[in-house]
């Protein structure tokens, strides 16, 4: 069959003049009264809202965690194969000239700081620390909790989570909205990763229901990552001295302390939003990447870096091994006290990280499209999956090992394993310096973890603003950034004071369910974009758009 030249126009129809100037209506209001009705909804039901919240959590974990697992897997085949092969991976995101906008160092920064730097700080300690003390084959009688012989276990199933997996869900989004957009001069939004599915439709309602659940999936999957961000904010804050109100008697964050800490990075972000990609976000993303080396620079003299960078090498080849079959392994309750522990388990931790991540995936999918403008598929693939696994596989185990190694060899004592998951890190520096160094790192960390959530928050307002107005990457009306900005902070506040994370966790799950469905729709369309552009160029049929 003769090859035809691709779609090259795509037009979505946006107000032309007065308060929704350049902004599509249907996807817009739609999206904001669906958010808006969420927060109602939290405020002035807040116990109606938890139980239901609840329910539908423990289904979809239940119905949907075969799904969640295949679909991810997926995913990192997808992109790997397309980077992989010769005809498919020298083709560029844009047109053959075009020349990356961002040096390497700025666009690696950016892009690790939307993706994965909240998390990071909190979980790098936290998450090894927990399958330290259990994990599956602990479940199975492999390996015994917080022993010596469960530290390599530990890290295969951490890096399981923040590693290829994770990444993947983000590159699929760029990849296809990057190419689509760059190469064919469509919009960068969300529907044009299906256009060679459904074609021109998709500038009608079909593609603004695309959209309508993309902003939704983002900002409820922006609010889990800033949700965990506070939390640790405030720990952070209380542990400098700023006052014991912030915490209450259980050691969590009180409605004040929510309030003052959403102020502080909502402000602060909405105001980094109205500057931009280039200045703003540029800046403080290259502040916080500064910043992290700092900090892993210093767990490398003063933590256990020998234990931690055996622990990466042990670990990186235990998860190496198993990733094929770990990609693919799906335990549902079979009335045993083992197979029902480990159902309980995967879907406590590999379902919710795989609908988290694909929860964040249109708002780090966009960004990342917008910043990686001029790289072929086998460079971006690299720098948005190997390049940012490795550097979070490092962080986990040179200071989630340090943690591992003082409570192991008993200097901690019980002093980091008895905090809570936002305190953790705070609590390895109080075990390795003195007070008065321990309270200037905590300072420094607090000042990390503002610059990433300030920085996820900004970049995900952006990108909301990017989608609801078809594409359009200039300057956006300032009322709708503030918004957005206003929105978010109320979304995580609401759901953070009637059920603590665990409200916004199940908020999220079902946000990503279906643009779960949308990503694996995008990750067929891209197959088959990418492919006939390579036979296209081949037989010198046009693929890519002209001036």
């Amino acid at each position: 069959m003769a090859q035809k030249p691709p779609l090259m126009e795509l037009p979505i129809k946006t107000a032309e003049g007065g308060f929704y100037d350049g902004f599509s209506k249907d996807v817009t209001i739609t999206a904001k009264i669906l958010i808006g009705a969420l927060i109602i909804w939290a405020v002035a039901f807040p116990d109606n809202a938890a139980s239901v919240l609840s329910t539908l959590n423990s289904f979809l974990l239940a119905s949907f965690a075969s799904w969640y697992i295949w679909v991810v897997a997926f995913f990192i085949i997808v992109c790997v194969v397309l980077a992989i092969l010769p005809s498919t991976g020298r083709l560029r995101m844009g047109l053959p000239d075009d020349e990356p906008e961002f040096s390497s160092f700025s666009w690696f920064s950016m892009m690790f700081g939307a993706g994965i730097g909240i998390g990071m700080l909190t979980f790098a300690t936290a998450e090894p620390m927990y399958h330290f003390a259990n994990n599956p084959e602990v479940i199975k009688g492999l390996a015994e909790g917080s022993s010596a012989e469960n530290v390599r276990y530990a890290y295969k199933w951490s890096f399981l989570h923040w590693g290829f997996s994770a990444w993947a869900c983000y590159a699929l989004v760029g990849l296809s909205l990057g190419y689509f957009s760059y190469r064919r001069n469509l919009p960068l939004t969300i529907r044009s990763g299906l256009s060679p599915l459904f074609g021109s439709s998709l500038s009608g309602p079909l593609g603004h229901v695309i959209d309508i659940v993309a902003v939704v999936a983002t900002v409820l999957g922006v609010a889990q990552t800033l949700g965990f961000g506070v939390e640790q904010f405030v720990a952070g804050m209380h542990r400098i001295g700023i006052g014991d109100w912030l915490l209450n008697d259980d050691g969590k964050a009180t409605t004040s302390a929510i309030i003052f800490a959403l102020l502080i990075i909502m402000g602060a972000s909405t105001l980094s939003a109205l500057s931009g990609v280039g200045k703003g976000i540029k800046w403080l993303s290259n502040i916080n990447m500064g910043l992290s080396f700092f900090l892993l620079a210093f767990f490398l003299i003063f933590g256990s870096a020998f234990f931690g960078l055996k622990a990466l090498f042990v670990g990186l080849f235990d998860y190496i091994v198993a990733l094929p079959s770990l990609l693919f392994t799906v335990w549902r309750p079979d009335g045993t006290e083992v197979g029902d522990a480990l159902a309980g388990w995967q879907g406590g931790w590999s379902v919710f990280y795989w609908a988290w991540w694909i929860a964040f995936a249109p708002f780090v999918g966009v960004f990342l499209a917008r910043i990686s403008r001029g790289r072929t598929v086998r460079e971006y693939v690299l720098g948005a999956i190997i390049i940012p696994s490795v550097m979070c596989f490092f962080w986990f185990t040179i200071v989630g090992g340090t943690a591992i190694d003082l409570t192991l060899n008993g200097t901690a004592g019980d002093a980091i394993s008895g905090a809570g998951q936002q305190a953790q890190l705070f609590a390895m520096l109080d075990v390795i310096l003195s007070s008065g160094f321990a309270w200037v790192m905590a300072v420094i960390v607090v000042v990390l973890l503002l610059t990433y959530l300030v920085t996820s928050a900004d970049s995900a307002v952006l990108i909301v603003n990017t989608i609801n107005s078809g594409g359009d990457e200039g300057p956006k009306g300032r009322p709708h950034i503030v918004f957005w900005g206003v929105a978010l902070a109320l979304v995580v506040g609401a759901l953070l004071i009637i059920g603590g994370l665990g409200a916004i966790q199940t908020a999220m799950v079902i946000g990503a369910l279906p643009f779960s469905l949308v990503m694996a729709l995008m990750g067929v369309a891209l197959v088959k974009g990418i492919l006939r552009d390579s036979r296209r160029e081949a037989l010198g049929v046009q693929s890519v758009h002209t001036e």
